[in-house]
């Protein structure tokens, strides 16, 4: 598909926020981040300097000497070591938000918003339950703050592609979607709360919201308890599991499963294989099959046909890999007051799917339904 097709094709979120001219008007940026706990998360801190429309006015990080290398690689910026002064003093319009250890995330989003700003982009994951999700998000609404959360494929233009494509019946009836995390040394649980949530963003982008959820959590292959349970890497709080087992179903009927089994990752030299990391639509008359952190994201394969990828434009790629697409997307969110493409409540479906499966395994394994009933993570209460 050429460009100018592919812009055709895009929803007006995309066209307007990713490829129209600029305006004049610049939002002051500044942006959180921990050197030692989650630093700057993926280039959420360069992401900026892409964006014409945008300008660092400051930079906050707890560590000094983080601190100093940021304000050098930046080039720009004032610095401060506290970040509740930086917001104080600085009064910015957006603030970017960093460490990946998220049991920060919940305090800043909230110190943020308190301080008046237009919006926020923040890692992923959004936060450790859905009563964060909820604090936040009841904060954002009073003050009108947009919340965007870094889960770049979610600003992938191949998405509504491929939603059009299973619409036309390209790939005849969908039977289910396939998900499987990184399954590297963190999976299980862990793998599921940073990896999976990618493939659940996705998941959600094109099967509607999740309605139930049947689960099972292991350790060493057997059900997971409370001797089980400690506290987990990435600031995610009580988690165990080293291998899990959950069957989503989600709002257009299709059913969603997701497995990580830690150290199940195809070996080299196979180990970037498509069979790992990623998503896959299964039809009666083919296969849509979605690759995390690699380009071209998404494939198709019908009939006899080879598979082929759906959409290959490398400077798309790359505007979506660096977070230029979806900050612009943030933007245009806030001149045009409506959700970005990934905004909070895509957040807490997310946050709510993690929690639905440990909540299934507590109850034995139990149909759990949405919106969950237990709001704090199910694990403290096994």
């Amino acid at each position: 598909m050429n460009r100018r097709r592919l812009l055709a094709s895009l929803p007006a979120a995309f066209a307007a926020s990713s490829f129209a001219a600029g305006t004049d008007q610049k939002f002051r940026v500044a942006i959180i981040g921990h050197t030692g706990r989650g630093n700057y998360g993926h280039g959420l801190d360069t992401m900026w300097k892409a964006i014409p429309t945008t300008e660092i006015v400051a930079v906050a990080d707890a560590d000094a000497k983080g601190l100093a290398d940021e304000l050098k690689k930046l080039g720009t910026g004032k610095g401060f070591a506290d970040y509740k002064a930086m917001l104080a003093e600085v009064k910015p319009d957006i603030v970017a938000i960093g460490p990946r250890q998220i049991d920060q995330h919940r305090d800043m989003m909230l110190a943020a918003i308190q301080n008046g700003v237009k919006g926020i982009y923040i890692e992923k994951p959004f936060v450790r339950s859905p009563a964060e999700a909820d604090e936040v998000i009841a904060a954002a609404e009073k003050s009108g703050t947009k919340i965007a959360i870094a889960h770049r494929n979610r600003y992938h233009p191949v998405l509504p592609i491929v939603a059009k494509l299973i619409a036309d019946g390209v790939i005849g009836r969908v039977l289910e979607m396939r998900g499987r995390g990184k399954e590297d040394p963190r999976g299980g649980s862990l793998d599921m709360w940073v990896l999976g949530s990618h493939v659940m963003g996705v998941a959600i982008a094109l099967a509607g919201a999740p309605r139930a959820c049947t689960a099972g959590v292991y350790q060493d292959g057997k059900p997971v308890t409370k001797a089980d349970v400690k506290d987990g890497d990435e600031g995610i709080g009580p988690l165990a599991g080293d291998e899990v087992h959950a069957r989503f179903e989600m709002e257009n009927g299709i059913p969603f499963f997701f497995d990580s089994i830690k150290d199940g990752r195809l070996k080299k030299p196979a180990y970037d294989d498509p069979a790992s990391f990623g998503l896959q639509i299964f039809g009666n008359e083919g296969v849509i099959d979605f690759r995390m952190d690699q380009e071209p994201f998404a494939w198709i394969q019908t009939g006899k046909e080879a598979r082929r990828p759906v959409l290959e434009d490398k400077v798309i790629a790359k505007k979506v890999s660096s977070h230029e697409i979806p900050g612009l997307d943030l933007i245009a969110a806030i001149q045009e007051n409506r959700a970005p493409l990934c905004d909070a409540a895509h957040g807490r479906q997310i946050t709510e799917m993690i929690a639905a499966v440990f909540e299934s395994h507590r109850l034995s394994s139990q149909r759990v339904t949405f919106p969950l009933q237990t709001r704090v993570n199910p694990l403290t209460m096994l």
